[in-house]
């Protein structure tokens, strides 16, 4: 397997609106952006950075989290994901992960993601 194309510097961004999928009710109102479903949203930024680089039949999967969720974003507004790749050590992808929503930054951290093959169904 070669992750030659693999470098430093590969970025994804998602942009989404909250809405009931993303939210919980426990902080009253119409709800707020969940912590899972923001770092579910930065996982889905990491996979975007780097799987039209991977060799053909392999995909990553999450194996480390580090992420501060600080700000509530509301339902209804929009919130962007933004992942870049910081660091390639063989099969292991380290990223720099955050979120924005329309008026602050509301998460940060770093998400790691290991390369393999995917299995196939005989």
């Amino acid at each position: 397997m070669s992750t030659n194309d693999l470098k430093p510097g590969l970025k994804a961004e998602i942009v989404t609106t909250v809405d009931d999928r993303l939210v919980v009710k426990h902080m009253g109102g119409d709800g707020v952006l969940s912590t899972p479903n923001m770092i579910g949203l930065m996982e889905r930024a990491g996979i975007e950075a780097v799987q039209s680089h991977l060799p053909e039949g392999h995909t990553t999967v999450g194996f480390e989290v580090h992420v501060k969720h600080f700000g509530a974003t509301p339902k209804g507004k929009k919130v962007t994901v933004r992942a870049e790749l910081l660091e390639v050590d063989g099969r292991k992808l380290r990223f720099k992960v955050e979120a924005h929503d329309e008026d602050k930054k509301v998460g940060e951290g770093t998400h790691r993601r290991a390369i393999i093959a995917i299995q196939r169904k005989e």
